[in-house]
């Protein structure tokens, strides 16, 4: 070999070869084991702070696979999927399937999109008011409000109308409600109140605890059905019918137990720039396989509620989550490690 003076010993030859094998087994071996060193990471999220907690745990897992993840970028769904469709952004951990069927559609769909695997399942969302108001009045279905009596019930302030707490603007369930007033003929008799969802929802609770009767949107898993427990404070609505905007207009919201809330069961699911997914099959692999259960985002979230909601306390709480799982996070990052080599 050209690196060796012919004229060592054997034995100090021997020393080098064993030297420099070492060398490259390590560098090869650290290769393996960071298939992501390099390269950056770009994670988005909506303005819902609690999703910060999936988005986290998503981050703290790429780093481990040597990925350079820069801070969140917060961005509302629709611009967070033609971002993403761009490569702009890399990852959003909170895409809801099929809620967020039209945002996906018109970024460019599977084309410009990875999504695969599901990350949390099982969620839920609809319209929701107080039980003793429901059982006073026999209240069961949203579109009972279009009796001015009864949507009076729900006015906060003064105009006669239902005032339903409902959602941000450019939030996928903005355009199912405001489609399902018109649908269910409720336009004359409540208001859709938009804004920041959190102050919204905080002063409606606030209104719950006086006594008064609410009507509100939320979903599932989040922490207002810890405060306001559906079946126990709260009663779900149901809809008359399925009606739905846009690429699902003829889908049957029925859910398995034949209640129908005007909205499907969704899945929370990992998107990510297509490119940077074929790219990198150790971060494809990982989004693929990650999965968190709905009782620990609720639990997650509600520590936010009751104070713990700085960026330290939910960087705590992940951590705290990975110590918790850490046989199940090893086997996230070992599968992935083990694409990266199958693909190398």
């Amino acid at each position: 070999m050209k690196y060796f003076n012919t004229q060592w010993p054997m034995s100090l030859k021997g020393i080098l070869v064993a030297v420099l094998t070492l060398g490259l087994w390590s560098t090869s071996t650290q290769a393996a084991d960071l298939p992501g060193k390099g390269i950056s990471v770009q994670p988005l999220k909506s303005s819902i702070a609690e999703e910060t907690f999936q988005t986290l745990l998503v981050m703290k897992a790429l780093e481990q696979l040597g990925y350079d993840v820069k801070p969140i970028k917060e961005v509302e769904y629709a611009t967070a999927h033609i971002a993403i469709a761009n490569g702009d952004g890399t990852f959003l951990a909170d895409h809801w399937d099929p809620l967020h069927t039209d945002f996906y559609v018109k970024a460019g769909g599977d084309a410009k999109i990875y999504r695969e695997g599901i990350y949390s399942s099982g969620a839920l969302q609809g319209y929701l008011i107080d039980k003793k108001t429901a059982d006073q009045y026999q209240i069961t279905r949203i579109d009972q409000l279009k009796d001015p009596k009864l949507a009076k019930l729900f006015d906060t302030n003064g105009d006669g109308k239902a005032d339903l707490a409902g959602c941000n603007p450019g939030w996928g369930c903005e355009k199912v409600i405001e489609h399902q007033l018109d649908a269910y003929g409720l336009r004359k008799t409540v208001t859709h109140n938009q804004g920041s969802y959190s102050a919204i929802i905080a002063d409606t609770i606030t209104r719950f605890k006086q006594g008064q009767p609410v009507l509100y949107y939320t979903w599932t898993p989040y922490w207002v059905s810890g405060v306001m427990v559906p079946g126990k404070d709260v009663v779900w609505l149901q809809v008359p019918f399925s009606s739905l905007p846009g690429e699902r207009k003829d889908v049957d919201t029925t859910l398995p137990n034949r209640q129908n809330y005007g909205f499907q069961a969704n899945n929370q699911r990992i998107i990510a720039n297509r490119q940077f997914a074929e790219a990198n099959p150790a971060a494809a692999k990982l989004f693929s396989i990650m999965q968190l259960s709905a009782n620990d985002i609720s639990a997650q979230n509600l520590r936010m509620r009751d104070g713990e909601k700085s960026m330290a306390d939910i960087e705590r709480h992940t951590n705290a989550w990975i110590k918790a799982h850490q046989k199940t996070f090893d086997g996230w990052i070992q599968e992935s490690r083990k694409a990266a080599q199958g693909a190398s």
